[in-house]
Order: structure tokens, then C-alpha cells, then sequence
């Protein structure tokens, strides 16, 4: 299965619903074309509900780092929602689970844009 996203505006944050594989080809370059729509509509603002990511491959870590530092560089916020454990675990691996904001709850979750901004 590759990956689909949903996407939804909650207040002033695009929540993105990941489900499937980001992996090599397809589902990088879907999750790349995804993040660089929503920047030039001027949504800066980006939460990346990977609850439903079966998978996920070097690849696809490295396609997170690279919204992370492009949403970053228009002035804006990328944060992670809903890790499943094997994401988590590789994000720990290979020690990005301290670069990136990650929470468990979406509301709590959408609150720290609002805090982050207010700063």
C-alpha cells in the first residue's frame, strides 16, 4: 500500500493524516509534493499525524528531515502527531526524535502551535 494523506485545517494548523508507507519513490515524492503545496498556500503551520504509517525506510526519515528544514525556512512550524512504534523507535535510533516536536495528543498537539507563535 503507498501512502495517502488527508489533509484538514483545525484553526490555524494543516493537520496531514499519513497513512500507508513512506518509503523510496512514490510515497517520498507524494509526502514532498504534499508539504510544498501547503507552503505556497501559505499554510505554515504543519502537523503530521503518522498514526496509520505501516512503514516507514530511511528514505522517508530523510524526506521528514528535508519538510522539517523547508517548513522551517518559510518561517513555520513542522511537528509530529501519533508516532507508532516503529517510527518512534527509528527516530530515536537515529536520534531525530530530538529535532522534531513530537506529541501523542492533537489537541494539546494544534495548543503548542498558538504557544510557539505567541513566543
Amino acid at each position: 500500500m503507498s501512502m495517502k494523506a488527508t489533509i484538514r485545517p483545525v484553526d490555524s494548523v494543516t493537520v496531514v493524516d499519513v497513512s500507508g508507507r513512506i518509503t523510496l519513490g512514490e510515497g517520498c515524492t507524494q509526502l514532498r509534493e504534499l508539504i510544498r503545496e501547503q507552503l505556497s498556500k501559505g499554510n505554515k503551520n504543519i502537523l503530521l499525524n503518522l498514526a496509520d504509517v505501516t512503514y516507514i525506510d530511511s528514505s522517508g526519515i530523510g524526506e521528514l528531515v528535508s519538510a522539517y528544514t523547508g517548513v522551517s525556512k518559510q518561517g513555520g512550524a513542522l511537528k509530529l502527531l501519533n508516532l507508532t512504534k516503529k517510527v518512534h523507535d527509528l527516530l530515536q535510533i537515529t536520534k531525530l526524535y530530538t529535532v522534531f516536536d513530537v506529541h501523542d495528543d492533537e489537541t494539546k498537539a494544534i495548543g503548542s502551535f498558538a504557544k510557539a507563535t505567541s513566543a
